[in-house]
Protein backbone atom coordinates (compact mmCIF):
# COMPACT_ATOMS: atom_id res chain seq x y z
CA UNK A 1 0.00 0.00 0.00
CA UNK A 2 1.67 3.62 -1.05
CA UNK A 3 1.54 5.69 1.78
CA UNK A 4 0.44 9.55 1.45
CA UNK A 5 2.45 10.54 4.24
CA UNK A 6 5.10 13.56 3.77
CA UNK A 7 4.54 13.23 -0.19
CA UNK A 8 3.10 16.15 -0.50
CA UNK A 9 3.14 19.82 0.94
CA UNK A 10 0.11 19.71 3.57
CA UNK A 11 1.90 16.10 4.92
CA UNK A 12 5.84 16.83 6.14
CA UNK A 13 6.16 17.98 9.68
CA UNK A 14 5.41 21.61 9.12
CA UNK A 15 2.16 21.28 7.72
CA UNK A 16 1.11 19.50 10.48
CA UNK A 17 2.41 21.47 12.97
CA UNK A 18 0.37 24.34 11.77
CA UNK A 19 -2.73 22.65 11.49
CA UNK A 20 -1.87 21.41 15.08
CA UNK A 21 -1.60 24.95 16.31
CA UNK A 22 -4.28 26.16 14.23
CA UNK A 23 -6.59 23.21 15.82
CA UNK A 24 -5.63 24.22 19.20
CA UNK A 25 -6.55 28.02 18.45
CA UNK A 26 -9.91 26.95 17.49
CA UNK A 27 -10.57 25.06 20.46
CA UNK A 28 -10.32 21.59 18.67
CA UNK A 29 -8.85 19.66 21.69
CA UNK A 30 -11.67 20.28 24.29
CA UNK A 31 -14.27 17.46 25.54
CA UNK A 32 -17.15 17.66 23.16
CA UNK A 33 -15.78 15.36 20.72
CA UNK A 34 -12.55 17.14 19.66
CA UNK A 35 -9.97 15.95 22.31
CA UNK A 36 -8.51 12.30 21.30
CA UNK A 37 -8.63 9.23 23.28
CA UNK A 38 -5.05 9.44 24.75
CA UNK A 39 -3.85 5.98 25.66
CA UNK A 40 -4.87 3.90 22.34
CA UNK A 41 -3.56 2.23 20.46
CA UNK A 42 -4.43 -0.22 17.16
CA UNK A 43 -4.03 -0.24 13.67
CA UNK A 44 -6.27 2.24 10.86
CA UNK A 45 -6.24 1.36 6.99
CA UNK A 46 -7.64 3.52 4.71
CA UNK A 47 -7.19 3.72 1.05
CA UNK A 48 -9.01 5.26 -2.15
CA UNK A 49 -8.77 8.73 -3.96
CA UNK A 50 -5.54 10.96 -4.26
CA UNK A 51 -7.73 13.92 -3.99
CA UNK A 52 -8.74 13.06 -0.90
CA UNK A 53 -6.44 11.20 0.73
CA UNK A 54 -4.14 14.26 1.79
CA UNK A 55 -7.24 15.43 4.35
CA UNK A 56 -7.57 12.12 5.34
CA UNK A 57 -3.57 12.02 5.84
CA UNK A 58 -3.82 15.34 7.43
CA UNK A 59 -6.39 14.21 9.98
CA UNK A 60 -4.05 11.11 10.69
CA UNK A 61 -1.26 13.08 11.51
CA UNK A 62 -3.18 14.86 13.93
CA UNK A 63 -5.28 12.56 15.12
CA UNK A 64 -1.58 10.73 15.93
CA UNK A 65 -0.33 14.36 17.81
CA UNK A 66 -2.12 12.51 21.04
CA UNK A 67 -2.64 9.23 19.93
CA UNK A 68 1.05 8.02 19.01
CA UNK A 69 0.37 4.67 19.39
CA UNK A 70 -2.34 3.89 16.54
CA UNK A 71 -1.05 3.06 12.92
CA UNK A 72 -2.42 4.75 10.31
CA UNK A 73 -1.97 3.96 6.97
CA UNK A 74 -3.07 6.26 4.11
CA UNK A 75 -2.69 4.80 0.46
CA UNK A 76 -3.94 6.33 -3.01
CA UNK A 77 -5.17 3.84 -5.03
CA UNK A 78 -7.52 6.11 -6.67
CA UNK A 79 -11.61 5.82 -6.04
CA UNK A 80 -12.24 2.53 -7.95
CA UNK A 81 -8.75 0.80 -6.63
CA UNK A 82 -10.24 1.68 -3.00
CA UNK A 83 -13.52 0.54 -2.97
CA UNK A 84 -11.85 -2.53 -4.25
CA UNK A 85 -9.82 -2.88 -1.39
CA UNK A 86 -12.51 -1.41 0.76
CA UNK A 87 -15.51 -3.87 -0.26
CA UNK A 88 -12.84 -7.21 0.17
CA UNK A 89 -12.51 -6.07 3.74
CA UNK A 90 -8.93 -4.99 3.20
CA UNK A 91 -9.31 -1.62 4.48
CA UNK A 92 -11.28 0.76 7.04
CA UNK A 93 -11.89 3.12 5.40
CA UNK A 94 -12.45 4.16 1.81
CA UNK A 95 -11.96 7.46 0.46
CA UNK A 96 -13.41 8.62 -2.89
CA UNK A 97 -14.04 11.91 -4.93
CA UNK A 98 -17.17 10.29 -6.14
CA UNK A 99 -19.75 8.34 -4.62
CA UNK A 100 -19.82 4.61 -4.91
CA UNK A 101 -21.43 3.12 -7.52
CA UNK A 102 -24.38 1.47 -7.22
CA UNK A 103 -24.30 -0.82 -9.62
CA UNK A 104 -20.91 -2.64 -9.04
CA UNK A 105 -19.12 -1.09 -6.34
CA UNK A 106 -22.26 -1.46 -3.77
CA UNK A 107 -23.20 -4.50 -4.27
CA UNK A 108 -19.64 -6.38 -3.68
CA UNK A 109 -19.43 -4.56 -0.52
CA UNK A 110 -23.35 -6.03 0.22
CA UNK A 111 -21.88 -9.80 -1.16
CA UNK A 112 -18.77 -9.75 1.53
CA UNK A 113 -21.30 -8.04 4.49
CA UNK A 114 -19.10 -4.64 4.54
CA UNK A 115 -21.83 -1.83 6.06
CA UNK A 116 -20.27 1.64 6.15
CA UNK A 117 -21.61 4.76 5.81
CA UNK A 118 -21.25 7.60 3.00
CA UNK A 119 -19.46 10.85 4.87
CA UNK A 120 -19.27 14.15 2.77
CA UNK A 121 -16.08 15.40 4.58
CA UNK A 122 -14.83 18.39 2.11
CA UNK A 123 -15.64 19.87 -1.23
CA UNK A 124 -13.40 20.34 -4.11
CA UNK A 125 -13.42 22.65 -7.20
CA UNK A 126 -11.93 20.10 -9.96
CA UNK A 127 -9.62 22.45 -11.50
CA UNK A 128 -8.35 22.75 -15.14
CA UNK A 129 -4.83 23.69 -15.70
CA UNK A 130 -2.53 24.95 -17.98
CA UNK A 131 1.10 25.92 -17.53
CA UNK A 132 1.95 29.82 -16.17
CA UNK A 133 3.37 30.28 -19.14
CA UNK A 134 0.22 30.34 -21.25
CA UNK A 135 -1.00 33.61 -21.42
CA UNK A 136 -3.50 32.81 -24.28
CA UNK A 137 -6.20 30.42 -22.31
CA UNK A 138 -8.06 32.23 -19.98
CA UNK A 139 -11.11 30.37 -19.86
CA UNK A 140 -12.57 27.19 -21.63
CA UNK A 141 -16.42 26.76 -22.28
CA UNK A 142 -17.55 23.07 -21.40
CA UNK A 143 -18.52 22.90 -24.80
CA UNK A 144 -14.55 23.22 -25.78
CA UNK A 145 -13.34 21.00 -23.16
CA UNK A 146 -15.64 18.47 -24.29
CA UNK A 147 -13.84 19.17 -27.93
CA UNK A 148 -10.89 18.43 -26.50
CA UNK A 149 -11.53 15.23 -24.47
CA UNK A 150 -14.29 12.79 -25.59
CA UNK A 151 -13.32 9.99 -27.15
CA UNK A 152 -13.72 11.17 -31.27
CA UNK A 153 -11.11 13.73 -30.78
CA UNK A 154 -8.62 11.14 -29.98
CA UNK A 155 -5.82 11.84 -32.58
CA UNK A 156 -7.70 14.45 -34.08
CA UNK A 157 -7.58 17.03 -32.30
CA UNK A 158 -3.64 17.70 -31.41
CA UNK A 159 -3.43 21.30 -31.65
CA UNK A 160 -5.36 24.71 -29.33
CA UNK A 161 -5.92 25.93 -32.78
CA UNK A 162 -8.47 23.08 -33.82
CA UNK A 163 -10.66 23.95 -30.19
CA UNK A 164 -10.50 27.32 -31.37
CA UNK A 165 -9.19 29.22 -34.42
CA UNK A 166 -8.26 32.06 -32.16
CA UNK A 167 -6.28 29.95 -29.74
CA UNK A 168 -2.34 29.50 -30.95
CA UNK A 169 -0.72 27.08 -33.02
CA UNK A 170 0.68 24.62 -30.41
CA UNK A 171 0.55 21.22 -29.71
CA UNK A 172 -1.91 19.83 -27.18
CA UNK A 173 -0.01 18.15 -24.32
CA UNK A 174 -2.79 15.89 -22.25
CA UNK A 175 -2.94 14.90 -18.39
CA UNK A 176 -4.96 13.58 -16.25
CA UNK A 177 -6.00 11.13 -13.57
CA UNK A 178 -6.02 7.49 -14.78
CA UNK A 179 -9.02 5.17 -15.01
CA UNK A 180 -9.55 4.09 -11.19
CA UNK A 181 -9.62 7.65 -10.76
CA UNK A 182 -12.70 9.39 -9.32
CA UNK A 183 -11.88 12.30 -10.77
CA UNK A 184 -11.66 10.85 -13.75
CA UNK A 185 -15.35 9.68 -13.51
CA UNK A 186 -16.29 12.66 -12.79
CA UNK A 187 -15.23 14.84 -15.28
CA UNK A 188 -15.63 12.27 -17.81
CA UNK A 189 -19.77 12.53 -16.71
CA UNK A 190 -19.66 15.93 -16.66
CA UNK A 191 -18.00 17.46 -19.63
CA UNK A 192 -18.36 14.57 -21.99
CA UNK A 193 -21.88 13.38 -21.17
CA UNK A 194 -20.51 9.40 -19.99
CA UNK A 195 -18.87 8.14 -17.14
CA UNK A 196 -15.54 6.67 -18.36
CA UNK A 197 -16.07 8.04 -21.84
CA UNK A 198 -12.41 9.63 -22.82
CA UNK A 199 -9.57 10.17 -24.83
CA UNK A 200 -7.22 7.65 -24.52
CA UNK A 201 -4.17 9.57 -25.86
CA UNK A 202 -3.13 11.52 -22.59
CA UNK A 203 -0.66 10.85 -20.07
CA UNK A 204 -2.71 8.76 -16.85
CA UNK A 205 -1.78 8.74 -13.47
CA UNK A 206 -3.05 8.30 -9.76
CA UNK A 207 -0.14 10.44 -8.41
CA UNK A 208 -1.48 14.06 -8.79
CA UNK A 209 2.32 15.02 -9.14
CA UNK A 210 2.68 13.83 -12.44
CA UNK A 211 -0.06 15.69 -13.56
CA UNK A 212 1.53 18.97 -11.86
CA UNK A 213 4.68 18.35 -13.14
CA UNK A 214 3.78 17.15 -17.17
CA UNK A 215 1.27 20.80 -17.83
CA UNK A 216 3.60 22.75 -16.00
CA UNK A 217 6.67 21.98 -17.94
CA UNK A 218 5.20 21.52 -21.67
CA UNK A 219 4.06 24.88 -22.99
CA UNK A 220 0.92 23.34 -24.21
CA UNK A 221 -0.35 21.42 -21.68
CA UNK A 222 -3.29 20.98 -20.05
CA UNK A 223 -4.61 19.05 -17.20
CA UNK A 224 -6.82 18.36 -14.47
CA UNK A 225 -7.07 17.96 -11.14
CA UNK A 226 -8.57 18.47 -7.86
CA UNK A 227 -8.01 22.03 -6.23
CA UNK A 228 -5.75 21.45 -3.24
CA UNK A 229 -3.04 20.41 -6.02
CA UNK A 230 -3.67 23.24 -7.88
CA UNK A 231 -2.98 26.05 -4.81
CA UNK A 232 -0.19 24.11 -4.02
CA UNK A 233 1.54 25.15 -6.94
CA UNK A 234 0.29 28.55 -8.03
CA UNK A 235 3.76 29.31 -9.42
CA UNK A 236 4.12 26.75 -12.04
CA UNK A 237 0.10 26.40 -13.01
CA UNK A 238 -2.97 28.77 -14.23
CA UNK A 239 -6.40 27.63 -13.02
CA UNK A 240 -8.72 28.27 -16.40
CA UNK A 241 -11.92 29.80 -15.81
CA UNK A 242 -15.04 27.49 -16.82
CA UNK A 243 -17.63 28.84 -18.92
CA UNK A 244 -20.89 26.66 -18.26
CA UNK A 245 -23.65 29.16 -20.34
CA UNK A 246 -23.08 31.75 -17.79
CA UNK A 247 -19.98 33.17 -18.18
CA UNK A 248 -16.34 32.19 -16.90
CA UNK A 249 -16.48 31.58 -13.43
CA UNK A 250 -12.62 30.90 -11.72
CA UNK A 251 -12.73 27.90 -9.29
CA UNK A 252 -12.70 28.73 -5.56
CA UNK A 253 -14.10 28.10 -1.85
CA UNK A 254 -16.77 31.01 -2.86
CA UNK A 255 -17.88 29.89 -6.17
CA UNK A 256 -17.93 26.03 -5.24
CA UNK A 257 -19.94 27.47 -2.04
CA UNK A 258 -22.51 29.29 -4.27
CA UNK A 259 -23.31 26.91 -6.99
CA UNK A 260 -21.46 29.67 -9.59
CA UNK A 261 -18.20 27.05 -10.28
CA UNK A 262 -20.27 24.53 -12.25
CA UNK A 263 -20.45 21.87 -13.65
CA UNK A 264 -16.68 20.94 -11.94
CA UNK A 265 -18.19 21.75 -8.47
CA UNK A 266 -18.09 18.46 -6.42
CA UNK A 267 -18.32 17.31 -2.85
CA UNK A 268 -15.38 14.91 -1.66
CA UNK A 269 -16.37 11.38 0.96
CA UNK A 270 -15.35 9.50 3.32
CA UNK A 271 -16.97 5.68 3.67
CA UNK A 272 -16.19 4.26 7.19
CA UNK A 273 -16.50 0.82 7.78
CA UNK A 274 -19.43 -0.06 10.57
CA UNK A 275 -18.04 -3.02 11.78
CA UNK A 276 -14.52 -1.31 12.30
CA UNK A 277 -16.42 1.59 14.02
CA UNK A 278 -17.70 -1.09 16.23
CA UNK A 279 -14.82 -3.37 17.10
CA UNK A 280 -11.76 -0.67 16.70
CA UNK A 281 -11.97 1.51 19.15
CA UNK A 282 -8.96 3.47 17.97
CA UNK A 283 -10.41 3.88 14.76
CA UNK A 284 -14.39 5.05 16.34
CA UNK A 285 -12.41 7.53 18.32
CA UNK A 286 -10.54 9.07 14.85
CA UNK A 287 -14.26 9.14 12.96
CA UNK A 288 -15.15 11.05 15.92
CA UNK A 289 -12.16 13.51 15.85
CA UNK A 290 -12.32 13.80 12.11
CA UNK A 291 -15.64 15.02 11.81
CA UNK A 292 -15.47 17.07 15.36
CA UNK A 293 -12.56 19.21 13.98
CA UNK A 294 -13.39 18.91 10.48
CA UNK A 295 -13.97 22.36 8.99
CA UNK A 296 -10.56 23.63 10.41
CA UNK A 297 -8.49 20.49 8.68
CA UNK A 298 -10.15 21.28 5.68
CA UNK A 299 -9.22 24.89 5.76
CA UNK A 300 -5.72 24.54 6.86
CA UNK A 301 -5.14 21.74 4.55
CA UNK A 302 -6.04 24.33 1.77
CA UNK A 303 -9.33 22.06 0.81
CA UNK A 304 -12.96 24.02 0.34
CA UNK A 305 -14.98 23.49 3.93
CA UNK A 306 -18.09 22.31 4.41
CA UNK A 307 -21.21 24.60 3.92
CA UNK A 308 -23.52 25.03 7.02
CA UNK A 309 -25.84 22.33 5.72
CA UNK A 310 -23.20 20.03 5.03
CA UNK A 311 -21.83 20.21 8.85
CA UNK A 312 -25.64 19.54 10.07
CA UNK A 313 -26.14 16.75 7.16
CA UNK A 314 -22.21 15.49 8.48
CA UNK A 315 -23.37 15.33 11.95
CA UNK A 316 -26.21 13.23 11.26
CA UNK A 317 -24.13 10.86 9.10
CA UNK A 318 -21.82 10.21 11.92
CA UNK A 319 -24.96 9.62 14.32
CA UNK A 320 -25.98 7.19 11.62
CA UNK A 321 -22.85 5.22 11.74
CA UNK A 322 -22.57 5.09 15.64
CA UNK A 323 -25.99 4.23 15.62
CA UNK A 324 -25.14 1.34 13.00
CA UNK A 325 -22.43 0.50 15.17
CA UNK A 326 -23.89 0.00 18.36
CA UNK A 327 -22.31 2.80 20.12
Amino acid sequence: MKRNTLRRAIAPAAMVAALALTLAACGGDNEDGGSSASGLSGTIAADGSSTVGPLTAAASELFNEDNPDVRITVGESGTGGGFEKFCAGETDLSDASRPINEEDEAPVCAENGIEYQEMVVANDALTVIVPTSNDAITCLTTDQLKTIWEPKAEKKITNWNQVDPSFPDLALDLYGPGTDSGTFDYFTDEINGEEGASRADYTPSEDDNIIVEGVAGSEGGLGYLGYTYYEENTDKLKAVEIDSGSGCVAPSAETVQDGTYTPLGRPLFIYPAVASMSDNEAFAAFIEFYVANDDTIAEAARYIPLSDEQKSTLESELDALKSAAGI
